[in-house]
């Protein structure tokens, strides 16, 4: 199925938003694209690289006869811009976004978009890297990977189906599943790996040695820590509006560190074979999936 978007408006023309109109345009999908953001440098590069059509200065032109609202910013500042698009969205304009954490966008489209609550399809692209902007979108980012659309109890059907046509025509695979299942997920496999990440480096970048530390390091850091490259509001967004399943993991992850600290203390040699033998066999099984 192809999604036909006469006019599609971007909040937000960077990796994300940018890789969906480029996705978009390559598949012949959508006919006009605006942008609509923060840098008017990014805007204009946007502009140059052909990823949207036209700039748009306030939210209302924006919005103004679109198919389709991508709220693709840090979630933080997702409820400045559904007061503002609230007042002009055309009654089958529909509003979709495509943050990391799904429940808290859900409340900020209660609170903020009641009177249009049908149409809006919270969802989250399983996609992205640590460059930012309008100059890193790609045509091909959602090719094959996963997009997780989050319903609103009171979803209207042909909304739906949109923004999954939408990302299909994108080349990407789509499920569906609630929002607390959603953040319970992603707080376990993308927001603790990230915080993690974030975690070691700045430990090591505090310490009065950290020049020579970071000269030292090799592809196993630069692998482990390649995401703490990403982008530090949105991922403080990101932490704060998933807090508590954070937290929750965070504990457990604490939990498994004072194991393998006991094992170590001990020279429990067999203990920390048997960690490391189930963590290679589940990760091996899973990249080659």
């Amino acid at each position: 199925m192809t999604a036909h978007i006469h006019k599609l408006a971007i909040f937000g023309v960077g990796l994300i938003g940018g890789s969906v109109a480029l996705a978009l345009k390559q598949a012949a999908a959508v006919g006009e694209v605006v942008g609509v953001g923060r840098s008017r440098a990014n805007l204009d590069a946007a502009l140059k690289l052909g990823i949207i059509d036209r700039i748009a200065t306030t939210a209302a032109d924006a919005v103004q006869d679109a198919d389709v609202v991508l709220l693709a910013v840090p979630v933080g500042q997702m409820a400045v811009l559904m007061l503002e698009i609230a007042p002009h969205l055309g009654a089958e304009t529909i509003v979709t976004d495509a943050g990391s954490t799904k429940q808290d966008v859900a409340a900020l489209m209660q609170q903020h978009l009641a009177a249009h609550l049908p149409n809006c399809v919270p969802g989250h692209p399983i996609a992205g890297a640590e460059t930012c902007g309008a100059a890193a979108a790609r045509a091909d980012l959602y090719q094959g990977r996963n997009v997780i659309l989050t319903p609103l109890p009171q979803w209207n059907k042909a909304a739906l189906e949109k923004v999954r046509a939408l990302w299909q025509a994108c080349g990407a695979k789509i499920s569906e599943m609630p929002a607390t299942q959603h953040d319970a997920i992603f707080a376990t496999v993308s927001h603790l790996p990230h915080l993690l990440a974030y975690t070691l480096v700045d430990m090591i970048a505090r310490r009065d040695n950290a020049d020579t530390l970071f000269s030292f390091a090799a592809s196993g850091f630069r692998d482990f820590t390649r995401i703490a490259g990403s982008s530090p509001e949105m991922w403080r967004d990101i932490a704060l509006a998933n807090r508590q399943a954070l937290l929750n993991e965070i504990e457990q992850y604490q939990a498994s560190l004072e194991q393998m600290r006991i094992a170590l203390t001990a020279e429990d040699a067999a203990a920390l074979e048997a960690t490391f033998k189930r963590a290679q066999t589940a990760r091996v099984r899973w990249s080659e999936e």
